[in-house]
């Protein structure tokens, strides 16, 4: 299949991301998903940046792709109207070979229970049976029966932290061309296996066992003549929906190899379930604050996981600050500690009208996400103001004693050593750094002399007993005890068409 004038194949992209927390009264609106249309959707990627080997290897049609921070769901008539835009823009396109379908996996739209699966069917309705369709997901994505019919080809990140997100994206289009530069060549055989798992990422980092063997599997399943690719989907474990839990997909040229390696997997999976804990030593912010106090390891970094934006909390949930206020170790300067980060809006606004050195009285957080705190009370000295962030817009430092806090007037996850510094702030100076995260990004890992994680309130609470999930299949480990395993031999999912 070809272009008539180009003799390459013509591939539309289109697609929204986010990671949403249904426990999160945040809401996800079409300005958080910041639409890309036209060249700036191809421009995104840098393997299809002008001048790159894959920009040359088909026609592209770019019609939307829309990426958010991980945060509350999306309202129904946002998603609607993104959805009838790319509708639209697929229909109005001329004869596709392929289309690219970028989504995470893990986006709740207020009303739905599946909306990566409603968004696929409606592109597949629009581009009709013969066009193929390949997504490349993040691994905390969830695959339904309705999502692995719909889309031909599916692939996942195999790295949590996801550094291996772009080549992820690469590796869907380049199965994608595969397939469609292969004369003759048929669908691939999908094998899906749905596994009873629902686990936080910070219990499934391929940093550690057993998700660092049990990644490390896929690309010796990809390896195998009959198998063009294989995934862990372990699933998305902060929204209430009967699709939420670890999937095992491999799609190949064999029905049986792929049923094969996918069942195989998936028990494996299954058998290693108790194995899996936490990325790092867990504890309560009191327990991870006296050990922190005691230690001679300096930075000493802790995660306020329970309001994670890079996993979908608000960001606002203030009761952290609370609590790291009313220290006194911290505001008799006897420890020193940086807090990144909270959106505050009117506060960052207060700050900039008195300028650097004034002392301000503010109330910061629970905007979106009152949390068990409400707002914290923050008396302090403006010490840094930074403009021009392109996520934050505005950053203030506010120093209390030896705490420095970070307000931001939109939200930001902070996760580079950089974010730290162009706010006059040196991270590896100081004693304890704490930070809205759950297992740390690359940078931070590396910067910290030791961290824990800090099971905190949120949206995205580590603790999944205490959420109260009511819709999600059951049983499920570890909400649920398992008298006898369940049946995890592959099912084969029709190919589009049959």
């Amino acid at each position: 299949m070809s272009s008539p004038a180009s003799g390459r194949p013509r591939i539309a992209i289109a697609g929204l991301s986010v990671e949403s927390s249904t426990f999160s009264p945040a809401r996800t609106r079409i300005a958080d998903l910041r639409p890309r249309r036209g060249n700036d959707v191809l421009d995104h990627y840098a393997f299809l940046q002008a001048g790159a080997e894959l920009r040359s290897a088909a026609d592209w049609v770019p019609v939307l792709q829309g990426r958010a921070i991980p945060g509350g769901a999306v309202p129904l008539e946002d998603y609607l109207q993104l959805k009838q835009e790319i509708l639209a823009g697929l229909q109005s396109a001329q004869q596709l070979d392929g289309l690219v379908l970028d989504i995470h996996g893990a986006m709740s739209v207020v009303g739905m229970d599946d909306a990566e699966g409603d968004l696929a069917a409606t592109v597949r309705q629009a581009v009709g049976p013969e066009v193929v369709i390949s997504t490349g997901m993040d691994l905390h994505g969830n695959v339904s029966w309705k999502l692995a019919e719909t889309v031909d080809l599916l692939t996942c990140y195999r790295m949590a932290p996801h550094e291996d997100a772009l080549e992820t994206k690469e590796r869907a289009i380049r199965n994608l061309i595969d397939v469609l530069q292969t004369p003759g060549r048929p669908r691939p055989a999908k094998a899906w296996v749905p596994v009873p798992i629902l686990l936080p990422g910070e219990k499934t980092s391929t940093r550690i066992e057993p998700a660092k063997s049990l990644y490390a599997k896929v690309p010796d399943i990809e390896a195998l003549p009959d198998v063009l690719d294989a995934g862990i989907w372990i699933g998305y474990a902060w929204a209430d929906e009967p699709r939420n839990m670890a999937v095992v997909m491999v799609t190949g040229s064999n029905a049986d190899t792929a049923a094969r390696e996918a069942t195989n997997l998936a028990q494996e999976v299954w058998r290693r379930r108790a194995e899996f804990n936490f990325v790092a030593p867990s504890a309560s912010l009191d327990e991870c604050i006296k050990t922190a106090t005691a230690s001679k390891q300096r930075p000493f970094f802790i995660s306020d996981s329970g309001d994670n934006p890079t996993a979908g909390g608000a960001g606002d949930v203030s009761w952290t600050l609370v609590e790291l206020l009313e220290r006194d170790e911290l505001i008799s300067g006897d420890l020193t500690a940086i807090y990144a980060s909270i959106p505050a809006s009117e506060a960052v606004e207060t700050c900039v009208s008195r300028g650097i050195g004034v002392t301000v009285e503010l109330h910061v957080g629970a905007l979106s996400d009152a949390g068990p705190s409400g707002p914290a009370r923050l008396t302090g000295i403006v010490e840094h103001i930074h403009h021009g962030d392109p996520v934050a817009e505005i950053e203030v430092v506010v120093r209390v004693g030896g705490l420095h806090v970070i307000l931001t007037k939109s939200r930001k996850p902070y996760h580079l050593e950089a974010d730290f510094l162009r706010n006059g702030l040196k991270p590896r100076e100081a004693d304890v750094v704490i930070v809205k995260i759950g297992y740390l990004e690359p940078e931070l890992f590396e910067m910290a002399a030791d961290w824990m994680l800090a099971l905190t309130p949120g949206g995205v609470d580590q603790d999944l007993l205490r959420l109260g999930h009511s819709r999600i299949d059951r049983p499920m480990f570890p909400f649920d005890r398992h008298d006898s395993d369940p049946d995890l031999h592959a099912r084969l999912v029709p190919t589009v068409g049959q």
